[in-house]
């Protein structure tokens, strides 16, 4: 009687994986399918979002010490961000255009170049109008940066896990803020606040590093810059505006819908970002101190947010992940800005989910609206959409602005509940993209 044991019957999804799959098992699998020169693509778009996000914070963070240097209400304050978001759509729009006809990393370094010049201008600034204005060019680098680099290493990464790879370059904002928290915490303790706010805008010189890097460094994806030259109507405004007709489906829906997702998302993300730092320490007494370690936590549940949620949207699905954590992100809104006076503690505890559903809710933002598009005008797209969501989400925290002398910050924070509906109404007009290969 033979002694060998009969073979083992393997089921479809549990074969060991072998030959170019093989490497995308296992915890960083994301990152080995990327290969060499993707990712040195992710590298550097994980810190020109990263200093994105620390150059836009050096303002919220610094808010309180500008309204007592130029004697400003709360509307004036709120508008700082309204031009910032605003201008970006026009920025975005024109990084997304320059994406599709010159290239993902070329548009990349202009945007990086672009916000880091203007925020050091901004700590020149000798009175309110010229801060506005510097801080309304910054927009224009900061509205770019994000799609361009998105969509480069969207190009790199596996179909299989392309949103927690984008997931992961979502979570340089997460590092990006908590550096820009710890150069306020050092700064402000150790400077006096009139001086304290110009030196957090100046050391928005850093990211102009990064660049010389990029040069030397990073590649456009040889398949989409091959598709991309091919197409003869690369970076076209019309195309991502062409109706559907006869036969041929169209991009305006699309485009429509995108957008309002978008707008929902942001205006609810910006409305927090840019008032809790004011609502910890105005409203809630807390030190310079006191206000970093809240954040902390903040931005921890940011970072985990982020990471989770790109392995979630590979899991569910990209509109069942942002159906979720707009649902979990307008309760914890809610919840965060009606903690009485007193429960410190809590408002503590509630700062880690608050942070981490508000970021969750952007994992899959980089992979949905790279799939939603082709690769001829997906840097328009992506530009256009995901921007006119910042200028257009503009309005909620200017609403915070205008109505936190009546309705104390805390309470007017509640427009950051609304926004997350928004997105949750626009996502039925759009459909699930898990799975598209983008060549």
């Amino acid at each position: 009687m033979s002694t060998t044991p009969p073979p083992r019957s393997v089921t479809p999804d549990r074969r060991p994986a072998t030959g170019e799959h093989a490497t995308e098992d296992g915890a960083f699998g994301w990152m080995r399918a990327l290969g060499p020169r993707g990712r040195r693509a992710f590298a550097g778009a994980f810190g020109g979002y990263a200093l994105d996000s620390y150059d836009y914070f050096t303002l919220p963070l610094s808010m309180v010490a500008l309204a007592a240097y130029f004697d400003l209400d709360s509307g004036q304050t709120g508008l700082f961000t309204t031009v910032t978001l605003v201008v970006s759509a026009v920025g975005g729009a024109a990084a997304g255009v320059v994406a599709d006809r010159v290239g993902r990393v070329r548009a990349l370094m202009i945007t990086v170049v672009t916000y880091a010049v203007f925020t050091v201008a901004c700590g020149f600034a000798p009175n309110y109008e010229t801060l506005l204005v510097f801080r309304a060019l910054q927009g224009l680098g900061f509205g770019g940066e994000w799609a361009v680099g998105a969509i480069l290493v969207a190009e790199y990464a596996s179909t299989r896990h392309r949103g927690r790879t984008l997931g992961a370059v979502q979570s340089s904002w997460a590092v990006g803020w908590a550096l820009a928290v710890v150069g306020y915490t050092l700064v402000f303790s150790l400077a006096g606040d009139d001086l304290a706010w110009r030196i957090m805008f100046w050391t928005g010189a850093l990211p102009a590093l990064l660049v010389v890097w990029l040069r030397r460094r990073v590649h456009d994806a040889p398949g989409a810059t091959a598709a991309r030259e091919q197409s003869p109507r690369r970076g076209s405004f019309g195309a991502i505006f062409r109706p559907a007709r006869d036969g041929d489906p169209g991009l305006l829906r699309t485009t429509v819908f995108a957008s309002l997702l978008s707008t929902g998302v942001q205006g609810g993300y910006y409305t927090l970002a840019t008032w809790v730092p004011t609502y910890l320490k105005s409203e809630r007494g807390l030190s310079v101190v006191g206000t970093g370690g809240y954040l902390t936590l903040l931005i921890s549940g940011a970072f985990l947010g982020y990471l989770t949620g790109g392995y979630l949207t590979d899991r569910l699905g990209r509109r069942r992940n942002i159906w979720l954590f707009a649902l979990l992100s307008a309760v914890c809104v809610l919840a965060y800005a009606h903690i009485p006076h007193g429960a410190d503690t809590l408002l503590l505890v509630l700062g880690f989910p608050l942070g981490f559903c508000m970021s969750a809710i952007f994992s899959g933002f980089g992979s949905y609206l790279s799939e939603l598009f082709p690769t001829a005008v997906r840097g328009t797209a992506q530009g256009f959409t995901y921007n006119t969501g910042r200028a257009v989400g503009a309005v909620f925290p200017t609403l915070v602005g205008f109505l936190a002398d009546s309705w104390g910050v805390g309470g007017a924070l509640v427009f950051g509940a609304a926004g997350y509906g928004l997105a949750a109404l626009a996502l039925l007009g759009l459909p699930e993209t898990r799975g598209k290969d983008l060549a």
